[in-house]
């Protein structure tokens, strides 16, 4: 028999405030698409539960959005959204991480605001997903920075998911531990478990693999491992042609997922057993410590290093500098006790990583609402006069 290798699936599911029910009126299929993809997740597991384990992040703007009764009348034709997230309830298959609520990229926001984003998710996901306690965190473009870790910590994380680009070891190991072991971050004090994304892996599977392919992968990386390993691999899991064709053996679950799962129930599957995270850290731990360079997972012809996907043009950056103004302004409000909701959640949402993420297309995004807050933060000063 193949020594056994444990293989950790995670999937973010992100939409923008308002961005489905724009495209409902102005995009039709490609909203359906969405819709599909989404729904495609729970039914595609349903045949598999005695093996089937997948990690689900989904920011707090998309649970809006599908918890809202006008949207789910609209889109009741092509998707209930209400059985949706009930559906998404099956900790047997489904295991929620922890994000923010408006999917920001983390270290680009100022520090002051990471709390409320946070928090706010929190709340949103116990609510709608039948949890009380999320054990790992989905750091929003997989952005991280190590002063994240006490804020975590705090909230209740055992453990955050960063790429393989920018995790290095403290302690002394090889390549097959740095990806696939589980290992510690310190930083203030705290500390927490860190599970590294194996990035080539991961690759694959957004742009489409075959279940054979990457059995062989999996066995061929981790062939000199003297350990358990842990394989993870995270992508996007509603955006492109792999994950939104709905035509059956043309997608990710139809064609990859059902084989694979089929191979792994014949014991055909090389080794490969989906697992928790959280089941593999229980029975394995973590070993050996890491620091992690502030950086972002890759995506198209970018590599993640110093953000440049959000940072690499003068509008983005600008618009960034006026994130940190207002929300400078907006704090010191607070500290002198004013009532700064009406303003918050607009700075809250002018710090999703999308306004930013497209070049200066939508820019003007991140600005709308930044000038809604500062007008709030006006009336509020003068009614308090």
């Amino acid at each position: 028999m193949p020594p056994e290798i444990d293989f950790a699936l995670v999937l973010n599911l992100h939409q923008p405030a308002g961005n489905l029910d724009h495209l409902l009126d102005h995009e039709p299929w490609e909203a359906r698409q969405i819709l599909w993809a989404l729904d495609r997740i729970p039914r595609s597991l349903w045949p598999h539960e005695d093996h089937a384990r997948v990690h689900l992040a989904l920011s707090g703007t998309l649970l809006e959005t599908l918890a809202s009764p006008g949207f789910q009348e609209r889109a009741y034709g092509t998707v209930d959204c209400g059985s949706l997230l009930w559906h998404l309830q099956n900790t047997r298959t489904i295991d929620v991480l922890g994000t923010a609520y408006y999917h920001p990229v983390l270290p680009l926001i100022p520090p002051a605001d990471w709390d409320e984003q946070l928090t706010r998710w929190l709340g949103i996901g116990r609510h709608l997903l039948g949890r009380t306690e999320f054990g790992g965190f989905w750091p929003p473009e997989m952005g991280f920075r190590m002063e994240l870790i006490p804020l975590l910590r705090r909230l209740g994380y055992r453990y955050v998911l960063v790429d393989s680009d920018h995790a290095v070891p403290v302690t002394p190991m090889s390549w097959p531990e740095l990806r696939y072991r589980p290992h510690l971050a310190r930083f203030g004090g705290a500390e927490i478990v860190v599970v590294v994304r194996d990035r080539e892996l991961s690759d694959a599977q957004e742009s489409g693999t075959d279940p054979g392919w990457f059995i062989d992968e999996v066995r061929e990386r981790t062939r000199w491992c003297d350990f358990r390993p842990l394989v993870t691999t995270c992508t996007d899991g509603d955006n492109g042609g792999w994950f939104r064709n709905p035509a059956p053996g043309a997608n990710f679950w139809s064609w990859f997922h059902d084989e694979l799962l089929a191979r792994v129930a014949g014991g055909d599957g090389g080794g490969v057993r989906p697992t928790f995270i959280r089941d593999h850290l229980d029975r394995y731990g973590a070993h050996g410590e890491v620091t992690v360079r502030p950086g972002a997972w890759n995506t198209g012809w970018h590599h993640g290093a110093g953000f440049i996907q959000w940072t690499g043009s003068a509008a983005q950056r600008d618009a960034l500098t006026a994130v940190s103004e207002v929300s400078a302004l907006l704090h010191a409000a607070a500290a002198e006790g004013s009532d700064v909701e009406a303003a918050r959640w607009r700075l809250l949402r002018a710090q999703t990583s999308c306004n930013l993420y497209w070049g200066e297309a939508w820019v003007d995004r991140c600005h709308a609402d930044l000038a809604e807050a500062r007008r709030a933060l006006r009336a509020r000063a003068i009614a308090m006069r």
